[in-house]
């Protein structure tokens, strides 16, 4: 018996082919255009301002590494190391203080708890800028409601310092550590504890030799993923302490409104380049932590 091809088999067998056809890819297209104009032409533009010099003279512009350079002198130098240090030590302290909130949200019996921990910390870590640097300063300023009533400024508090900076960080900083880190601690296997235990082993040498061990990643990653939010903060330390503690952030917005010598305006490109290269160099260390440390967790 032979089968007879209609002309709307025929059709639809040269639709088909044609849909065979089209690359998976083109689904992409638009996010990777997306992506092109929004990252890549004002990466293009950062590059290009960071290495474009002008000469006062005759206004020509010519491309030279000058602009780098001055960034990592003087000033701007001290300003980027300022950063890193406050970065590195609120990330430090958002770790430490972090780990054991979340540890606790995770083995809470009350579910309620859980999700009113996990929902608060989702808006705390969101919560920065402007009304968080006028929250504090009401609250633990110098004439701050807790500062006056505990009389804080006679014994040496000054929240417009680099610790009081540090302490306004973390607000913001805990509640991302908890979130970045509560699904690793819920990766934890329980037959490992239970296997801990029949070998005779305390709480405190599970979580040295076999909780810890399969977290370091997952706390690696969240301590660099800390450091990248608290590095790239401006509103709050604007806000706050203006000028009076060195940071590259305020030193690039000094420099946008002109505040720089003759010549050196594109030094704010540069410093923003250097602030690339040193989150560069921070998803560096974050992605392959995280790589890690999911192989421990799914398996």
């Amino acid at each position: 018996m032979t089968a007879t091809l209609t002309r709307a088999d025929v059709v639809a067998a040269a639709s088909s082919k044609r849909r065979r056809r089209v690359p998976g890819w083109i689904a992409v297209v638009p996010l990777l255009v997306f992506v092109a104009v929004a990252f890549g032409v004002p990466a293009i533009a950062m590059l290009n301002g960071a290495f474009t010099v002008k000469n006062q003279t005759t206004g020509a512009t010519s491309y030279s590494t000058v602009n780098l350079t001055d960034s990592l002198q003087g000033a701007y130098f001290t300003a980027l190391v300022g950063s890193v240090k406050l970065s590195a030590l609120s990330a430090a302290l958002g770790t430490l203080l972090g780990l054991p909130l979340a540890q606790v949200v995770v083995t809470s019996r009350f579910r309620a708890l859980r999700e009113a921990v996990l929902t608060a910390s989702g808006v705390l870590a969101n919560f920065g800028g402007v009304p968080l640097a006028f929250a504090f300063v009401a609250t633990l300023g110098n004439a701050g409601v807790l500062t006056t009533h505990l009389g804080l400024k006679d014994k040496g508090w000054d929240l417009y310092s680099f610790s009081g900076l540090v302490l306004v960080y973390l607000y913001f900083l805990i509640p991302l550590m908890v979130l970045t880190i509560t699904p690793a601690l819920e990766g934890l296997r329980t037959q490992w504890r239970e296997a801990a235990a029949n070998n005779g082993a305390t709480g405190v040498q599970y979580w040295r030799h076999v909780a810890l061990p399969v977290l370091l990643p997952s706390l690696l990653g969240g301590f660099v993923l800390l450091f990248g939010s608290a590095f790239a903060a401006y509103a709050t330390a604007a806000a706050m302490v203006g000028s009076s503690i060195p940071l590259v952030t305020l030193q690039i917005a000094d420099a946008i409104s002109g505040n720089v010598l003759v010549g050196q305006e594109n030094v704010a490109l540069a410093l923003s380049l250097d602030m690339v290269l040193v989150a560069g160099l921070v998803m560096a260390v974050y992605l392959p932590l995280q790589r890690r440390s999911a192989r421990w967790l799914d398996a």
